[in-house]
C-alpha cells in the first residue's frame, strides 16, 4: 500500500472524498496506516493464523478501492469493522464448502476403486475431465477465464470482478455464456470420441 504522510491530518471522510474523486490510492494507504492493524487483529481472531490473516487483510484493503464506490459512508471506522468482519466469515464459509467438495470428491474417489466396474466408472470420470480441460480451451478469454475462476478456484462472482475488472453483468453474462458454450463443445468432443 501506498502511504504518503503529509495526508495524515485528513479526516477519513476527507480521505475517501479524495480517494473517489483522484483514484489515488495513496488515500487508501493512509487509511491502512490508521486502520490495517485493527483489521489485522479481528482477521487473526478469525483465521488464528498469521499468514492468512496478513493475506485477509491486504485483501479487505484491495476490496475497498472498488467497495467505497458503492457504499456511503459516515463512520468509516465503524464501516470497515463490520465489513472486516463481513470478508471473514465468507472466506470461512468459502473454505468450509471448499473442503466439504474435496471431502465428497475423495469419499467418491474411495468408492470409486473398490470394484473393477467402479474402475471403468474411474476411467469414464478421467476422461470427462479430460474433455471438459479440451473444452474450456476452446471457449472465448473472457469466459475461460470466468468459468476456471468460478468452477475450479471456487471464486464467488464479486470476487471474479475484482480478479478481472470485469462487470457484476459482464462476470454473469461470461460465466452462463461460458457454461452454455462449454456443454456444447463437450457433447462435440464425446461424439468425436465416439465416432474414432
Amino acid at each position: 500500500m501506498l502511504y504518503n504522510s503529509k495526508y495524515n491530518n485528513y479526516s477519513d471522510a476527507e480521505l475517501i472524498n479524495n480517494f473517489l474523486e483522484n483514484q489515488d490510492t495513496v488515500f487508501i494507504g493512509v487509511l491502512y496506516s490508521r486502520y490495517g492493524h485493527l483489521v489485522l487483529g479481528l482477521c487473526y481472531k478469525y483465521f488464528k493464523n498469521k499468514d492468512e490473516s496478513e493475506d485477509m487483510t491486504m485483501h479487505i484493503f484491495e476490496c475497498l478501492m472498488t467497495d467505497l464506490k458503492k457504499h456511503r459512508i459516515d463512520y468509516f471506522k465503524s464501516w470497515l469493522y463490520t465489513y472486516s468482519k463481513n470478508h471473514c466469515l465468507m472466506k470461512l464459509r468459502k473454505d468450509q464448502s471448499l473442503q466439504k467438495k474435496q471431502n465428497d470428491l475423495y469419499h467418491s474417489q474411495q468408492q470409486v476403486m473398490e470394484t473393477d466396474e467402479d474402475l471403468h466408472l474411474h476411467e469414464e470420470k478421467e476422461k470427462m475431465l479430460s474433455i471438459l480441460d479440451q473444452a474450456i480451451a476452446y471457449l472465448n478469454e473472457e469466459q475461460r477465464v470466468c468459468v476456471n475462476l468460478f468452477y475450479k478456484e471456487n471464486k464467488s462472482y464479486a470476487e471474479i470482478q475484482v480478479l478481472t475488472g470485469y462487470s457484476a453483468n459482464e462476470v454473469k453474462s461470461f460465466i452462463q455464456n461460458g457454461k452454455r458454450n462449454l456443454k456444447l463443445k463437450m457433447e462435440a468432443l464425446q461424439n468425436e470420441q465416439r465416432a474414432q
